[in-house]
């Protein structure tokens, strides 16, 4: 498909921002729009401004700075639609989404295109070996393939089988390795969902080894890639896969072997105490492993953004109530903060529940996290469960679900199957509105219980995944069914 551009400076978005700056400059400066090929690395204000221009293709609104996270909470059980708005997902809601879909077409293309911004930057980098030294080139080709690794990641999550269905055997996605400038590449068949994955894994390997240990400020730490982010995401990849052993073995990188549970090496990643206060500027706990940042000047964009559906913005989306939401789940007390301190009982707009951790309003400029310790401990607890140490991952649940209510107790904790529904249950409860819920669903190959389809769809069902888009059909004769 058309994602190419005959300049590599079209794929720049000059964010002034130096390694060692802790400013919010980067968020508000201007665009560098028109730069020849022979100029993008004559120097290292230009390299870094093509870095920054990775993490500002990815945290668009039709990807990472919205939509991603929306369709993947809205397809389950955890939201009621109040707008019957085709523009705000209503079509996924529903379960009858299809290739025509032109919001899932901008998930897509925006995807294709930062995928293909990485190539040509790591390309670029390769043909200019002096533009910067050689400690920063392996900084930026570390975020480069971090970028890359997540959006392969996360398409192949949207628009393939789930990896335990088969291993990975069916069809995954155009595996693009290569920048694209012209149309010449345009006919390329589907990897397999394994040969993706195996990319991904690549790329997350060879980004950790490149990656610094840290930045200067705590905003880098949480806004820029960094070894414990590349490792942060192999646990979600790894669980996705149903390596539990590989998990551990990742996740025992950044998190210490009893309680309290963090991380001893570079960034000293923990929970936070208050669990509302990773939600809340300056956002940049470390809790906070990696988050897109917003400012006024480049928000996440008109009924892109997340307190616009799930907050007082427009609520399109309320909590569910019902007996499948967790909202009424037993695990998540009325004593739990993320019930008091993240979610409100009633709106102006909506007479129910809403999710509060998005809590800004226009121009919507939370910074929309993507990994969090929680989720690493709980990736981590998960895996100790399916096939490692089972008293090491109810500790581990145990440290996720009590500092947000610590008088709660956990019982019928007597068998494996019942510590893994526990955990799986406060995997809703912790990232309730941060995207995860459907993809917990497939990656383990279960039915989707879908409110909005009014029906429980299981892993043959079409609408299980979605289709390829027509605009890559259309424009890729070799992408086959």
């Amino acid at each position: 498909m058309k994602l190419f551009t005959n300049k590599i400076g079209y794929l720049t978005i000059a964010l002034a921002l130096t390694v060692s700056s802790c400013s919010k400059d980067f968020l508000s400066a201007v665009p560098e729009l028109d730069l020849s090929d022979a100029t993008v690395f004559n120097s290292p204000a230009r390299v870094l401004s093509q870095v920054n221009g990775l993490y500002g293709s990815a945290k668009s609104g039709s990807l990472f700075g919205g939509r991603y996270l929306i369709y993947n909470d809205i397809r389950a059980e955890e939201f009621v639609n109040r707008t019957t708005n085709s523009v705000t997902g209503y079509s996924t809601y529903q379960g009858n989404q299809d290739p025509s879909d032109t919001y899932l077409a901008g998930f897509w293309i925006q995807g294709y295109l930062t995928i293909n911004r990485a190539n040509l930057f790591l390309e670029g980098l390769t043909a200019n070996p002096n533009a910067v030294s050689s400690t920063l080139a392996a900084n930026y080709r570390g975020e480069a393939k971090f970028i890359r690794a997540l959006t392969y990641f996360s398409l192949v999550q949207f628009f393939a089988k789930p990896y335990i269905l088969d291993k990975g055997a069916s069809a995954g996605l155009p595996l693009r390795l290569k920048g694209e400038t012209s149309s010449a590449g345009n006919n390329l068949a589907r990897s397999t969902v394994a040969q993706v994955y195996d990319q991904i894994l690549k790329d997350l390997n060879e980004a950790e080894t490149e990656l610094p240990d840290s930045y200067a400020s705590a905003l880098l730490n949480t806004t820029r890639a960094h070894k414990n982010s590349a490792i942060a995401l192999k646990t979600r990849v790894l669980l996705a896969k149903g390596d539990y052993a590989g998990v551990i073995t990742e996740a025992n990188k950044i998190v210490s072997a009893t309680a309290p549970f963090r991380s001893n090496t570079r960034v000293a990643h923990t929970l936070q105490s208050d669990v509302s206060a990773v939600f809340k500027a300056p956002y940049t706990t470390t809790e906070s492993i990696f988050s897109f940042p917003m400012e006024a000047t480049n928000p996440p964009g008109t009924q892109n953004q997340l307190g616009y559906y799930f907050n007082a913005g427009n609520v399109e989306y309320y909590l569910n109530t019902g007996s499948t939401g967790i909202y009424s789940n037993p695990q998540f007390a009325a004593t739990d903060d993320r019930k008091t301190k993240l979610t409100v009982a009633t709106t102006a707009i909506a007479k129910f529940p809403s999710s509060t951790k998005f809590s800004g309003v226009s121009p919507y400029i939370d910074f929309v996290p993507n990994i969090r310790y929680a989720e690493v401990l709980l990736n981590l607890a998960e895996a100790e469960a399916e096939g490692g140490n089972i008293n090491r991952a109810i500790d581990i649940l145990n440290a996720v679900h009590k500092r947000s209510d610590p008088s709660y107790v956990f019982t019928g904790l007597d068998s494996k199957a019942n510590v893994v529904k526990a955990i799986l249950t406060e995997r809703r409860i912790e990232f309730l509105a941060e995207g995860f819920r459907a993809n917990d669903v497939l990656r383990r190959g279960e039915s989707l219980n879908s409110f909005g389809a009014g029906a429980v769809i299981p892993p043959s069902d079409p609408r299980y995944i979605y289709g390829i888009p027509l605009v890559e059909t259309q424009t890729n004769p070799g992408i086959g069914n």
